[in-house]
């Protein structure tokens, strides 16, 4: 019989750590995978994280851990790389189109260890 390696399963609704707060440039996102999903990390300036699909609605592509970071009217926002929507960090919604977002998902750092909460 073989023997099986040791796995830790985690619920959908129990925190999972991802990487390390310094493993992130500030004002820059990382992509995880976190129960089988791409989900884009980012950091900003004051160590603050977010977390959000890394799935683009309108590309298709998972490259939203690779746009640019920034305020868009008061709005914390990552630009899509390809076509360039802006997608609200803390709730998902894109800025263009009302009808579109991405699932935004609780992120916390807890000492260097950043931790997703897929929601």
């Amino acid at each position: 019989m073989t023997a099986r390696p040791n796995v830790t399963i985690t619920k959908r609704d129990e925190w999972v750590a991802v990487c390390k707060l310094s493993d992130i440039v500030p004002d820059t996102g990382v992509c995880a995978l976190v129960h089988g999903r791409q989900v884009a990390l980012f950091r900003l300036h004051d160590d603050s994280v977010y977390a959000i699909d890394n799935l683009d609605p309108f590309s298709k592509a998972n490259v939203l851990s690779r746009g640019i970071v920034g305020d868009m009217k008061g709005e914390l926002v990552v630009a899509s790389p390809i076509y360039k929507q802006h997608f609200n960090l803390l709730t998902g919604q894109c800025l263009e189109d009302a009808d579109v977002r991405v699932a935004a998902h609780a992120a916390r750092v807890d000492g260097d260890t950043v931790s997703v909460k897929i929601n």
